[in-house]
């Protein structure tokens, strides 16, 4: 085995990368600074810590050293020496003490480095041959590729895009970026990352969507769920201010991923267009018709680059069937949350259209759906921030919102028709439990309310608790008020009672 020369770190004439090379020859490497790099992590074990962060074990070109890499990591992990006889003894254990070329190898190593204070120096030369035989690796599998018979450049074009997307990630991932890449102080954290903004779309009582988590709207086809989402979208460039009575957030420009029948999309959302709206649908909203370039599973950065690249800050994925590969595998579902991460990191709010199990497609309108009722891997509906889930019958104009998975208050469940002929839902108001308490003048108890949302009946403790909620919402909002009940005794008790404030009165009155 070549030993390495105890002398300062200098690339070999045989590897330095020269524009005219046969693309046969050896790879770019520097034998001499790997060796420095080990060497000084014997040397001092704290050396390693400061090191690891550089590299990685591929990063090395011999393999007696990522071999000899790896096993100063395993010890140094253990808190135990990495000196030469440590080294050599845990080598020896693993059977692989004479593939490395033995214990004379491993001391010469010792004694390679010319200064232990130089070591992240070594190692960035270590690191930047690395990169360099991964860009020349991708570089041949480019060559290769385009004089293969029939070769499509369109293919081959994707394909590369593909491997420089995925060594960008890696450099940005690993080395000396690895370990800092995400991180902030607590204070920002808490103060500047968000968690105190306004919600895109509802309030902060109870919010439907919420900056900096995505939202999926879920449903069978026909039931509505694309008709709500246009009322969302168009609010969110401007074109209205509420949906279902509630405030929308305004956006700079949406990008709407149309991949699942673009012309059914654009005549959906034509009910809701009119000619005074061309200067902001065209400056705001951009829609992408069709199939992906790739899978959102396969790209992770693809969601972020296309947000960029259309100056985008919220990006519609309809369906979320087509931006995978396939809904079951936890694996995808996996990375697909991790494409949808990176894209919220980079200040994208992000709104998922998807579908139900077909076999709960024909549920009683009404009745409470769950999420295992999603289709696909779980991980789909974990990762989103807040999931609203429409239960009705195809083409049927009244159906029901269930907010099954919440960012604050639970929202609904809401009654609510769709016209079909203009594009618009609204809150049914025998429902609506600000409209309820409005219309009684006597007020209402939290189980006088639970037996009206639940359509008559002696309400269940849950359905109690969640009207007390609504109303103690109403009363925090200056739209109620609330009178103590009694406790019980002889004369028996008295449950608190909600009214309908003069400021709710005045207001629609």
């Amino acid at each position: 085995m070549d030993e390495p020369r105890p002398a300062a770190p200098h690339h070999d004439d045989h590897s330095r990368p020269r524009p005219f090379d046969d693309l046969t020859a050896v790879p770019p490497h520097d034998a001499d600074a790997e060796a420095a790099v080990l060497g000084a992590c014997m040397h001092d074990s704290a050396v390693v810590d400061a090191v690891r962060n550089l590299l990685d074990g591929p990063d090395f070109y011999r393999p007696a050293h990522e071999t000899v890499w790896r096993t100063v990591l395993a010890l140094r992990g253990e808190d135990k020496p990495t000196d030469p006889i440590m080294l050599c003894d845990r080598l020896r254990e693993q059977d692989d003490l004479e593939r490395v070329g033995g214990a004379a190898y491993v001391h010469r190593l010792a004694s390679a480095t010319p200064s232990v204070s130089g070591a992240t120096h070594y190692a960035g030369i270590v690191r930047r041959m690395s990169d360099l035989r991964r860009l020349r690796a991708s570089g041949l599998r480019t060559v290769q590729r385009s004089m293969e018979p029939g070769a499509d450049p369109d293919a081959i074009r994707s394909e590369v895009e593909t491997e420089v997307r995925a060594e960008r990630e890696r450099a940005l991932a690993s080395g000396q970026g690895r370990l800092s890449r995400f991180i902030t102080d607590g204070w920002s954290f808490v103060k500047e990352t968000g968690a105190d903004t306004e919600p895109l779309w509802g309030t902060r009582e109870k919010t439907v969507w919420g900056s900096g988590e995505s939202l999926m709207i879920v449903g069978a086809p026909g039931v509505g769920k694309t008709t709500l989402a246009h009322q969302v979208i168009f609010a969110r460039i401007g074109l209205q201010e509420t949906v279902l009575e509630m405030p929308v957030a305004p956006s700079r420009r949406v990008l709407y991923l149309a991949m699942d029948r673009p012309k059914q999309i654009a005549k959906a959302m034509a009910r809701r267009v009119f000619p005074t709206d061309e200067k902001i649908l065209r400056e705001r909203l951009v829609v992408w018709e069709g199939p992906l370039p790739a899978t959102l599973d396969k790209e992770p950065d693809l969601l972020a680059d296309l947000a960029a690249a259309h100056q985008a800050d919220t990006i519609v994925i309809d369906s979320l069937k087509n931006a995978v590969s396939t809904m079951v595998d936890d694996s995808l579902a996996v990375a697909f949350h991790n494409a949808r991460m990176r894209a919220i990191r980079n200040g994208v709010e992000i709104m998922e259209l998807h579908h139900q199990r077909k076999a709960t497609a024909d549920a009683p309108r009404g009745q409470r759906p769950s999420l295992d009722q999603v289709y696909g891997s779980t991980w789909y509906t974990s990762g989103a921030g807040s999931v609203l889930f429409v239960t009705g019958r195809a083409g049927d104009p009244a159906v029901t919102l269930h907010h099954l998975k919440t960012s604050t208050g639970e929202v609904g469940p809401l009654d609510v028709t769709h016209d079909h002929v203009r594009g618009t839902t609204t809150v049914d108001p025998t429902k609506d439990p600000a409209a309820l308490l409005r219309n009684a003048p006597n007020g209402l108890s939290a189980r006088e309310l639970a037996a009206i949302l639940i359509g008559g009946g002696d309400p269940e403790r849950a359905d109690i608790e969640k009207a007390r909620r609504h109303l103690g919402s109403l009363v925090d909002s200056g739209l109620a008020t609330k009178a103590d009940g009694m406790a019980g005794g002889a004369g028996g008790g008295r449950q608190a009672r909600y009214y309908a404030s003069a400021r709710h009165l005045t207001a629609v009155g």
